[in-house]
Order: C-alpha cells, then structure tokens, then sequence
C-alpha cells in the first residue's frame, strides 16, 4: 500500500509541478517579485541585505540561485544602490529590464525554486499525514493541496506566501513530535526548523506563542503541574529550541550583513523604524547593529519591526465596491468562500457537520474527557488550534491585501477534512463471535454501505480536479461559481485576488497584433519601472482618469485593479475621491475585449 500510494502522490506532486510552471509561463513579473529578485540577487552576489529588509532572505535566497548562472549585468554605482534608504523597486528594476539582461529568463528561472518549495511541502504534509493517519487520508489531503487553486496561484511567483505555509507546516510538526517525545535529538531538530522557519517569513514569530499555549495545553492534558519541577524543566527544553532557532538565524545572517556597511546599515534603520511606537525595540536594534558581533540580529529584528510597523498601519485595499485602509472583518471569510472550489466547500461543509454530529451524540461531556481527547489526538487538537488562531488575527489585522495571507492554514484544513471524511466513509469491522447472518451483515455494512459515500467523495474530487484544468491558466484570478466565476470575481476583491499585474506581457503580444496604433495605458504594475518599456516599447503612453477621454479612436487599456479601486466608495475614513479620478467617462462604454483577467481594452468614440 505505501508503495502505491507513494507513486500516486508523486504522479500528482509532478503534476502539480507541471500546472504551475506552464500556468505561470506567459505570467508577467507580479507587483512583488521585483524587488524581491533584486533582493535576492544581491545577497547572493554582494552580502549585503540594505534591500529588501522587511522580508527575510531565505526566500530570496532560493530564488536568486538560478540567476547566478546567467551572466547577469547587476550594477551598483546607482542612486538606488549608494544613497537609497532601502532602494529595492529602483534596483530591482534595473536588473531585470534596464540593464541589457533578459527579463523573460530572470524570470521563468527565479520562479523555479519558488515551485519546488510549493512541491517541497506537498511531499511533507503527505509524509505528516501518512505517518499517523494512514495512506489514503494522507493522498486525499494531497489531492486537495494540489488542485487547490489559490496553493497553486501563489507557488508560481517569487513571494513569501508558499514560504509561509512552509513555515508554519515544520515549525508546528516538527515541535508536535518533540511534545510526544521529548528527546534530545527531536528538540534540536525544532530548534532548527524553528530558526528556518523565522528565515522564510517574519509572521513566524507567532510560533514562539503558539509554542507556549500547545506546551501549556499538553501538560495539562497529561495532568502535569504547571509550575512542578518536571513543568519548569519541560519549559527550559522550549527556551532551547528558541536559542537553537537564534543561532540558526544569525548564522545565516552574518553573510548578509558581511559587505554591509556597519554605517550605512545604522543609518537605514534609523530612517525605517525610528518612528516605531515600542522605542525600546528600536533603542535594543540600534544597539544591536552598533557590535560587530550581534550586527547580523540587528537586521533580522530591524524587519520584525518593519512588518509590525507596516501590517498595524493596513493597506488601501478595495474590496466589494468599498475602498479602505481599516480592514474589514468579513473580508477573509468571504474570500475563502468565493475562491475555493465548490467541490472541496462541499466537502469542508460535510465534514464540519459530520464532527458537530459527533460531538453531539457524545452522552456525557466534561473537562475530563475533553483533557483525556487533548492527550489522545494532540495532532488534531494543534492543527484545530492553529487554524483558529491564525484566522482569528487574519480577521481582526487591517491588513487586507488577498487572501494569500491565510494560506499556511490550508495544508492543515485539508487535512482535517480528509481524516473526516474517511471516518465517515470507513468504519472499523470486527467478525469475532459472528453467526453467518452476523458476517453477512458486517460484510454488507463494511463493503456495500460505503459505495455512496465513495461517490460522492469521488464526484466533489472530480469537480475540484475539472475546475483546476478549466481554469487554466488563470488560478491568480479564480473566482469559483458563486462569484460568477474568474470573468466576474474582481468585484469583489482585487489586489493579489484577481490583479497583480501578471498580464502584462500578454498585453504585449496584443500590442504587437496591433502594430499601427497606439495603446493608452493606466497599468496596475511595473513596480520597479522598465517593465512597461520593455514590453511594449514605444507603442503605449501613460493615461489616468484626470486627463479625462483619450484621443477618439484609440484604445485604452486599464488595470481592473486601478479602475476598481478609483471606482469604489471611500469607507472607514478613507478619503473622498476627486472626481476626476473616478473614471468618470468609463461608465457608459462597454470593453473591447479582455487581455488575461485583469486587463480591460476600451475603444474610444
């Protein structure tokens, strides 16, 4: 069976692989991706991490390792480089389309890794899950991360959404098995992947709480005394798998502040956190950076605030025909419901019910059993627990750019529903003391009762997979049924959701099929500038809605990202749009055609 099951989840990890790369080919370079392949490309060649600093390198790393067998031109005597306080959309654009280097390689080839990571963590949830639940609960669970459509969209771009999900996947396992077994080898095995783990992602962080509740809950399932020597002793072996994580993270950053100059990296931090609102954080990193030895857990501190900083202040976001920098506290529950697919909510929807309906038939419910259920299911208990907590700050944190941002979630809630589901469809059979009548009867219950329920896991499977290929390649954009499908989804939210600016070179080849007429543009992208040039030449020129109709005749091109947002109401305090930014003389023309998803083409009367 572990054969088998082995080669059906390599089939479609290699599957998964393939979809991603080919779906991402004709992608262009994504609102992020250029400052963090500039990034990375320049810890790789110059140990210096003055860009990108709010992002750890790990991921940045991987990415830029291809780059280095291509030869690339990376100058360094730039204003971006030298004076910049953090110049990573200015560099990174150099590199990749103003420097003589080929944008499509750079490209295609930072992605790569970025995949294989995605792969990466398929095959260790499906390990995770084999190892305790069984083979076939372990293949369905990968079924469902690799025909997700969201796992899928974010695996093929050079952020840090899969890294996350990474992240959070061996940062919480690897210290579930250390719980059970509290061995020496298991612990510096946590301490380790606790340290990769703040290298992926600064979010990370939260595992250092989500270590103490879990460690707190498992001593108490197991009736230990939380303040008795053997408690304290276990909250000792905690604080070393912190230190273990520590040493991990300074290791590594020591070669990213290697070249840095110990002036210039005080000076950058000065002008990004000085105004951080917890100034003895900001009075320890400047410590930090000022001694050569402890430079390398400046820099790492120095992005922890960053993010902080960044993810307390929200992001203008549209969402719904709404424009805010406040959040809104149904915005990730209504994206999960509207780009999953259908086929696995139906699923997610019979699972829950089936676990409500068991919990109800248990006669007598108490503290004790709900202890005594911890300690039997810890696994269950800490992926219950990680999913909740993680969506409970998702929901309440300002911050709504995409749902992306509750992607490490979802490799544990597939997992969920599948051990549900095959509890529903299995039962355990036993033919001791059977008449005929009684083995006929198992026989019938164990083999014949389950074929509808097969079915109908079956069909839901088959509609997940049909919906994945359908929508090829637009998994970015994927909206499922009840959103009216991808065409119609960017109503209700854009940004990461719908668009990213990944249609741009598909713009291109529309602006090359016509070669007489010039394209006004408001594009929703190029963030690190070059790219617009560099697909399009000198066949487009720069449009927004204050300069009101182009030329009669021409064609207009918009972002469905910037025509959302500068159509949309201005709610929780956000500012009153002028009018002459609402694209006011829009409303009444109907597109021309659509290049991908995001991109609308108008004819101008």
């Amino acid at each position: 069976m572990y054969r088998a099951g082995n080669l059906v989840a390599s089939t479609l990890l290699v599957l998964f692989f393939i979809i991603a790369i080919t779906s991402s080919w004709n992608d262009s370079l994504i609102f992020d991706e250029p400052a963090h392949i500039g990034a990375g490309y320049s810890y790789l060649t110059q140990k210096d991490s003055r860009l990108n600093p709010e992002h750890p390198p790990l991921m940045k790393d991987l990415a830029a390792l291809p780059l280095l067998f291509l030869n690339l031109a990376f100058p360094t005597n730039t204003d971006a480089w030298q004076h910049q306080v953090n110049g990573q959309w200015d560099q990174g654009g150099l590199l990749i389309f103003r420097s003589g280097n080929n944008a499509d390689a750079i490209t295609h080839a930072s992605r790569i890794p970025i995949m294989l990571l995605a792969v990466l963590l398929g095959a260790l949830l499906y390990l995770w899950v084999r190892r305790t639940y069984g083979t076939k609960i372990a293949l369905l669970t990968l079924f469902f991360y690799t025909f997700s459509p969201t796992i899928i969209a974010h695996s093929r771009f050079v952020t840090t959404d899969i890294a996350a999900a990474l992240g959070f996947f061996i940062g919480i396992t690897s210290f579930v098995r250390f719980l059970a077994r509290p061995t020496a080898k298991r612990l510096i095995i946590a301490g380790v992947m606790f340290g990769i783990a703040q290298l992926l992602k600064f979010s990370l962080f939260l595992l250092m709480p989500i270590y103490l509740f879990l460690t707190f809950m498992w001593l108490l399932s197991n009736r230990e005394k939380l303040f008795s020597k053997n408690s304290l002793k276990f909250f000792g072996k905690i604080f070393l798998i912190f230190v273990i994580g520590g040493i991990v993270i300074w290791i590594f950053y020591t070669w990213h502040v290697w070249n840095y100059p110990q002036a210039k990296q005080l000076s950058d931090a000065h002008s990004l956190i000085d105004t951080f609102k917890v100034h003895f954080f900001v009075d320890l990193d400047y410590w930090l950076i000022e001694h050569q030895f402890t430079r390398p857990l400046g820099q790492y501190l120095l992005g922890v605030m960053m993010v902080t900083q960044r993810t307390a202040g929200g992001n203008s976001a549209y969402f719904m025909g709404e424009v805010s920098s406040n959040g809104w506290l149904y915005y990730f529950p209504t994206l999960y419901v509207l780009k999953e697919s259908l086929g696995f909510l139906l699923l997610l929807v019979v699972s829950v019910l089936l676990a409500l309906r068991r919990i109800l038939q248990i006669q007598k419910k108490s503290w004790q059993l709900l202890r005594d259920w911890i300690k039997n299911n810890f696994t269950l208990f800490a992926s219950l627990f990680f999913i909740a907590f993680y969506w409970v700050l998702s929901i309440f944190n300002p911050l709504n750019i995409g749902l992306r941002h509750v992607l490490p979630t979802f490799p544990f809630i597939y997992f969920l529903v599948s051990r549900e589901l095959a509890l529903w469809i299995s039962k355990p059979i036993s033919f001791e003391n059977k008449t005929l009548v009684g083995y006929l009867a198992t026989i019938y219950h164990a083999f014949i009762t389950p074929i509808p329920k097969i079915f109908f896991v079956a069909l839901a499977c088959l509609w997940i997979a049909l919906n994945t290929f359908i929508n090829f390649p637009y998994y970015l954009s994927y909206y499922n049924e009840l959103a009216g499908g991808t065409e119609k989804g960017y109503w209700y939210a854009t940004d990461s959701n719908y668009d990213w600016g990944q249609d741009l070179k598909r713009l291109g080849d529309f602006v090359r099929s016509h070669p007489n007429q010039k394209i006004y543009l408001d594009y929703f992208g190029d963030s690190g500038g070059g790219a617009r040039d560099y697909y399009l030449g000198t066949q487009y020129q720069d449009w927004g809605s204050w300069k009101g109709l182009p030329p009669s005749g021409s064609l207009f091109a918009v972002s469905i990202n910037s025509l959302a947002g500068s159509q949309a109401k201005p709610v929780g305090g956000f500012p009153p749009q002028k009018p002459e930014d609402t694209y006011s003389w829009l409303k009444n023309l109907t597109p021309l055609t659509r290049v991908g998803t995001s991109i609308l083409i108008y004819q101008i009367p």
